[in-house]
């Protein structure tokens, strides 16, 4: 049986200053409002893909082909610290892998999940661009360049 992840609760009136100061009530804003909420939340939740559907007049089925297209959406609730590593070729053959092991050990969790006290987020990735600085950690989009285990997991445990 699947868990059910509780919802946070979502300030609708917020929401309806965001959309309609911020967007002009746009519906071309959509992507733009989707990232609002996302950065918000740390992920899209229901509720409000429920009232942007509303207010905007957008199909919710329009709404999650955007929300599950673009990697930079998550339909589920993620830590308050997204870790990404670099599984690209360059970083791969640096340690990137290594550094994966270590921190789902570290974290005890596997990577695309959160820890239990949903501090942390890990995902992998296949590239973030930086392939001379390899292997490249990020934490909150902050890049940690020619990293290895022992460095990544010092500064991981810098993170509350």
């Amino acid at each position: 049986m699947a868990e059910m992840v509780e919802q946070p609760e979502v300030d609708f009136r917020a929401l309806d200053d965001l959309i309609e100061e911020r967007f002009a009530g746009d519906q071309e804003n959509l992507i733009m409002i989707l990232q609002a909420i996302n950065n918000e939340y740390n992920f899209l939740p229901r509720p409000a893909l429920d009232y942007v559907s509303t207010k905007l007049d957008v199909p919710l089925s329009q709404i999650y082909g955007i929300a599950t297209f673009y990697s930079m959406f998550s339909l589920e609730p993620r830590g308050k610290n997204i870790i990404t590593i670099c599984l690209g070729t360059a970083c791969h053959v640096r340690g990137g892998e290594r550094i994966k092991e270590r921190l789902e050990s570290h974290l005890g969790i596997h990577a695309g999940d959160t820890t239990e006290d949903m501090r942390f987020t890990l995902e992998t990735v296949r590239c973030i661009g930086c392939c001379s600085l390899g292997p490249v950690v990020t934490i909150n989009e902050k890049v940690y360049a020619r990293t290895d285990s022992e460095k990544t997991l010092k500064t991981v445990d810098q993170y509350d």
